[in-house]
């Protein structure tokens, strides 16, 4: 084992700084260690070279070699064709051979010693022992080969040395047959790897490919037995389409594995053409055949005679013979083929591309690292120093340097599966057309009948997100919610039918994509057509919510073809729907100003028309001056709907502009309206009470509208100037209320000495957009203000993020970042509930339930680089709440999950994740470790045979250094305890800010009751702790890995466990063999362990410093505007995390199924109350159950304008400061306030 210490390397995965937000210290710490691992390595590179300059000067006297520059030239023209080996006398061979025949005649299990003999004396006696099949004359070989002497070269020594390696090639086949029944992947690759490379040591790499490939063909022949489906004539196509779906999916990490097997062996056109020849012209030839038995039934439905295929032989596979006999026209017309035909060789069609794909990307890997050409192929070995040296073979062939360029081998990639479907492709052009044409114009028919049967036409609605098949390129605010179900069934037939035109990459497929495109041009302009025309019937024959679907229609319609553009552009150059697109773009915006238009011109002519309210001349009260106009409700009720059909139906993106410039617009009519209303006396407190029910509506409304805290806080400064517009009527109304209803008394001592510019200085306070809103906040509470760090509080930011049409990400973030995570305390607080019962009813849980609130709500917080103490004070408020400091001071390993508390399982997740690849390196290091002890107690080389070596070879056997067993543990102990400590400092510097920061708060918690952590800290315990949880639980160990532990190695890991546990402990183990590798440590460096602990822990406190630092400097004004930036920069963070997206959405729905419940607890929480609400179980959404939308109630709305919202005979009652008020208005324009004021 003295490889270990003498030729050891070092690595580091940068991969882990992607999940972390390094900041200068952690910077620092990770440079500083791949600055050491570097002159590691390059001082163990240069002990290796020195080894081998010693040696060469040692055995050859001609060749004296005095520097490393001297050594590195000398091996790079170094010629294996030019070193001379002596004659060998033919006796001596003879009986040589002979006694290589013998043992493995007549030992058993001699194979492995054989094997590896011959290599040991090919690598130290430069013998190339011949690779050539036995009907080779022996004088094409090497001159170095075994059989170099000319004169004594006989058919005995050929015919001996063939059954010698064929009884070798024998076992090394059984062993690799073997191995195919291996579950774990990567330990089969790795043991596949070494007997493959065996076998390139004894048969050149064609004969080895061949073999590997008929060992292959066998496993791929009964794949396609048990999972490729079988055709006849009653298969249904649709079962069989996804039956050929899921095999290629199978087939692809079958290729993988081959691919991963092959790739750091052969060349690079080597594996390309096995992985060709094996799988994908087998995959043709099936697909053919099935092709075949296709067309026989359709010929048979169409009475044409058919000829079979031809079966190609092995050295033309992948050819794939005409289908149809000469006597079918050429035309392919005879052939129909129905929609479900043409259905099913779509799907086809689609598994073929997709696996084509997944196999271009898996050999781009291997193209574009290939930077150096090589000269031989020959065997990749990796010995036990872990380098890799390439051993050339004789009559390897040549590879020139242009084949293996990346462009020229991307060619080699031949799958021809198009092939299969050339003859097809006529009839398939001729046939789509036609079958399009008629399914859109059937379901058009059918659509036209619904409306003629019915007086007034409300269209049926299905969900958008079910028609997208795949996954698609607009963001989630363009995408419609509903749409009309005629156009849905067209759209996913069109969507079934795509596949055939992305075939296209030859002449065969050009037809049947041209045609493709003009039978979708077709559609889409009978589509419009439809479209338009029910379009027309909107307000007359069909309720407004229909412009709400055919808008959102069209805009899915549209959304298609510019996928399909997407789609094709790699082969067309070219938008194929410039023309549907551009009519479609025209027809969305006609609709947008269709239905901004009416839904204003309703208010400006029905709904605002109200005779009886608006009577201001009337010398009455209306109803005594404690009711607001009717017209006003009236606006309330339309607001509501409107906003209703907008939020279920469009995309919300559009819903909110819509539903924006109706507001805006409607909004500016009543302002004009009461500006120039003349109430009488009895009338003017109407006035007042209108415009302040408006305003308690407009607070209510913004909300919806606004898309953001800045959207709503600072119109002014937002682009959205429609915002703005809709607070400067506001304020506009407020003026026409100060003028129009305040007490003359009170506005003549404001106005007494004029409109007097130099009075007061406050026009800065008129000008500010939401000043009608801090006028009336005496009176009516509003969660629309802002809070002292300039932003919303968390119920505002609650109400806001529920109010928008869909989940916003950076209002979901900011809300649960809000208030240092107040919301998600509540809803970890109340999961609690939600887990109780789940273990009081086991047998009803529901599997199609999402993430569960502990684990959205970590994984959320957990990625939130920039605000890392949310994630602590949150977390350690609920340990602190349940009491879970044992369990985090203890982690227990993944056998006892059950027991373990699921904030425990995700700390414990999240750490295993960071110390992944030390634990890697440590397996890495025992497996070595392994395997020397394996070599050891393998079966020594006999004496005869070592007898029987010809003295000319001058082979002197390598005796293995057999030490004492615990001797050698010890150093092996030492290594890898060595690597678990030196690598804390970087594994903490690469853990993300929010982990360190827990610990950190996590230790000020525990360090009275748990005196332990004071030496290491709790985060440096954790780790160590966990790293030993994985050593010893095997199976996490094979997850990591993909390694499988022997007995052997479970033994020393487990030893290695307690000397890492002993270690953090403080305290020394009474076992000597845990003593003896602390010592074995501590003799090249005393006090090693000691420093690189106090180093781990003191940068681990000095990260938690810095952030605690960071998050005490941005206060005050400047804060909203970064931490919107902040924010917006984690959401994509997160996005971009495994499972983000979903465990955002999770939560969001479950916020919003739990609205009131968390309104409850806010209130409670923020109020006066001494006793906290009851905590209750949350509702929980299901994935596979969508919730339909409520439909619009009107009585519900009614109880909130009039009791929830507004209380109109308390705002009556409202007792105006007009003294403060109306100063404000001094230096308004003279001209309006003239108007005004003769309108009393």
């Amino acid at each position: 084992m003295d490889w270990v210490d003498e030729y050891s390397h070092n690595s580091f995965d940068l991969r882990c700084l992607l999940d972390s937000f390094p900041g200068d210290l952690e910077f620092k710490q990770i440079f500083s260690d791949i600055d050491e691992q570097i002159g590691q390595n390059a001082a163990s590179i240069e002990n290796c070279i020195k080894e081998i300059q010693s040696k060469v000067n040692k055995h050859c006297p001609d060749v004296q070699l005095k520097t490393t520059t001297d050594c590195l030239e000398w091996l790079d023209d170094f010629d294996y064709d030019t070193a001379k080996t002596p004659s060998i006398p033919h006796g001596d061979l003879i009986k040589f051979l002979k006694k290589l025949q013998d043992l493995l005649t007549n030992e058993q299990n001699q194979e492995e010693m054989i094997l590896d003999f011959l290599w040991d004396l090919s690598c130290q006696s430069n013998i190339f022992f011949p690779a050539t099949l036995s009907g080779t004359s022996f004088h094409t070989l090497s001159r170095n080969s075994l059989h170099s002497i000319e004169d004594h070269s006989s058919i005995e020594v050929k015919s001996m040395w063939d059954d010698i390696r064929l009884h070798l090639r024998r076992f090394l086949v059984c062993r690799i047959e073997r191995h195919n029944e291996i579950n774990n992947p990567q330990q089969k690759i790795l043991l596949k790897k070494q007997c493959i490379q065996k076998l390139l040591f004894l048969y050149p790499e064609s004969e080895v490919i061949i073999k590997y490939q008929n060992i292959q063909n066998k496993q791929l022949a009964k794949f396609l037995q048990d999972d490729f489906p079988s055709y006849n004539r009653d298969s249904s196509l649709e079962i069989l389409a996804h039956g050929y779906e899921s095999a290629m999916l199978k087939l692809y990490s079958v290729i993988k594995e081959d691919f991963d097997t092959l790739c750091e062996i052969l060349a690079p056109s080597s594996t390309v053409k096995f992985i060709k020849e094996t799988y994908l012209d087998t995959i043709t030839e099936e697909m053919a055949k099935l092709l075949q038995n296709f067309c026989e039934r359709q010929f048979k439905d169409n009475a044409v005679p058919v000829a079979k295929t031809s079966k190609s032989s092995s050295k033309h596979r992948g050819t794939v013979h005409a289908l149809v006999t000469p006597n079918v026209p050429e035309d392919g017309k005879d052939l129909f083929l129905s929609f479900e035909d043409l259905q099913f060789l779509s799907y086809l069609i689609k598994s073929m591309l997709k696996l084509e794909n997944n196999a271009q990307e898996l050999f781009q890997e291997i193209f574009s690292s290939l930077k150096v050409p090589r000269k031989y192929s020959g065997i990749f070995e990796k010995s036990n120093r872990k380098t890799m040296i390439e051993k050339p073979r004789a009559h390897a062939p040549m590879i020139l340097s242009e084949q293996l360029l990346p462009g020229k081998e991307t060619t080699l990639l031949d799958f021809a599966w198009r092939n299969a479907f050339k003859e097809l492709s006529l009839p398939m052009a001729c046939c789509i057309t036609t079958t399009i044409e008629n399914f859109s114009t059937r379901i058009l028919q059918q659509e036209q009948r619904e409306r003629s049967s019915v007086m007034s036409y409300a269209m049926d609605l299905v969900s958008a997100q079910d028609v997208w098949q795949d996954c698609h390129m607009f963001p989630d605010e363009e995408q419609p919610k509903k749409i009309a179900k005629f156009c849905s069934n067209i759209v996913e037939k069109l969507d079934t039918m795509l596949p055939l035109a992305l075939a296209c990459r030859d002449d065969s497929f050009q037809e049947i994509r041209a045609n493709l495109v003009e039978a979708c041009c077709k559609v889409a302009t009978a589509v419009l057509a439809r479209l338009q025309e029910r379009s027309k019937e909107v307000p007359s024959k069909a309720p407004l919510r229909n412009l709400h679907i055919l808008l959102s229609t069209a805009i899915c319609v549209l959304q298609h073809f510019v996928q399909y553009d997407n789609f094709m552009k790699e082969t067309t150059k070219k938008p194929m729907f410039l023309v549907p697109v551009q009519r479609y773009q025209e027809f969305i915006n006609m609709l947008q100003f269709q239905v901004t238009n009416y839904c204003v011109r309703v208010c400006a002519t029905s709904i605002l028309q109200d005779a009886e309210s608006h009577h201001w001349d009337d010398y009455k009260a209306f109803y005594e001056g404690e009711r607001c106009s009717f017209s006003l409700q009236m606006w309330h009720y339309f607001y509501w709907a409107l906003h209703h059909d907008l939020w279920t139906i469009l995309p919300p993106k559009l819903a909110q502009e819509i539903l924006t410039e109706v507001l805006e617009k409607s909004l500016g009519l009543l302002s004009s309206r009461y500006a120039r209303a003349h109430p009488s006396y009895k009338r003017t407190p109407q006035i007042r009470l209108d415009i302040t029910t408006i305003f308690t509506c407009m607070e209510d409304m913004l909300w919806p509208i606004c898309s953001s805290v800045q959207e709503l806080l600072n119109p002014h400064a937002h682009k959205n100037d429609k915002i703005f517009k809709i607070h400067s009527h506001c304020n506009n109304l407020l003026t026409t209320l100060v003028i129009l209803a305040s007490p003359l008394t009170e506005l003549y001592k404001a106005f007494k000495h004029g409109m007097d510019e130099s009075a007061s200085g406050s026009l800065q306070t008129f000008l500010k957009p939401l000043h009608w809103l801090v006028c009336i906040s005496s009176f009516y509470p509003s969660l629309l203000r802002s809070s002292s760090a300039g932003g919303l509080n968390v119920e505002g930011q609650l109400k806001l993020l529920l109010s928008q049409p869909g989940c916003n990400w950076n209002l979901l973030l900011g809300t649960l970042l809000c208030n240092d995570g107040l919301l998600p305390r509540i809803l970890l607080r109340s999961s609690k509930c939600n887990f109780q019962e789940q273990l009081s009813k086991t047998e009803n849980i529901n599997l199609n339930q999402g993430p569960s609130v502990m684990e959205a709500t970590f994984k959320i917080l957990y990625h939130c680089n920039l605000s890392p103490q949310t994630f602590g004070n949150v977390f350690v408020s609920y340990l602190e709440e349940e009491q879970l400091w044992e369990f985090l001071y203890d982690i227990p390993d993944s056998t006892h999950m059950e027991s373990e508390p699921e904030v425990i399982q995700c700390l414990r997740l999240a750490v295993t994740e960071a110390v992944k690849d030390t634990v890697r390196q440590v397996i890495s290091v025992m497996s070595a470790g392994r395997n020397c002890e394996t070599s050891l107690n393998k079966p020594r080389v006999p004496g005869s045979l070592l007898e029987s070596i010809p003295q000319e070879w001058n082979y002197i056997l390598k005796e293995a250094k057999r030490k004492e067993p615990n001797k050698g543990f010890t150093r092996l102990a030492a290594q890898a305890v060595s690597i678990v400590i030196s690598k804390l400092p970087t594994v903490i510097a690469c853990l993300p800010p929010p982990i360190k920061y827990f610990f950190f708060l996590s230790e000020r918690k525990m360090s009275k009751n748990f005196v332990e952590l004071k030496k290491v800290g709790l985060l440096v315990w954790n780790l160590i702790i966990i790293i030993c949880r994985i050593f010893e639980d095997g199976n996490t160990v094979e997850l990591l890995t993909g390694a499988s532990l022997d007995r052997w190695i479970k033994e020393k890991l487990s030893l290695i466990c307690v000397c890492l546990k002993s270690i953090i402990r403080g305290h020394s183990s009474p076992n000597q063999k845990v003593q003896k590798v602390t010592q074995s440590i501590e003799q090249g460096n005393p006090n090693w362990i000691e420093c690189q602990l106090l180093k781990a822990k003191k940068l681990s406190n000095e990260c938690a410093f810095v952030t605690v630092e960071k998050s005490t400097v941005l206060e005050g004004d400047t804060a909203l505007e970064l931490t919107e930036q902040k924010i917006n920069t984690m959401v994509l963070d997160l996005c971009h995390k495994p499972g983000g997206s979903e465990y955002l959405r999770q939560i969001y729905h479950i916020m919003r199924l739990n609205e009131e419940y968390l309104k409850e607890q806010l209130f409670s929480m923020n109020g006066s109350e001494e006793k906290p609400l009851p905590i209750q179980p949350l509702k929980m959404p299901f994935r596979s159950v969508e919730d339909p939308p409520s439909a619009f109630n009107p009585f519900r709305v009614y109880k909130v304008f009039s009791e929830h919202m507004l209380d109109q005979s308390a705002i009556t009652k409202w007792s105006w400061n007009w003294s403060n008020l109306l100063p404000n208005y001094l230096r308004l324009d003279k001209m309006t306030f003239s108007v005004l004021l003769k309108n009393r």
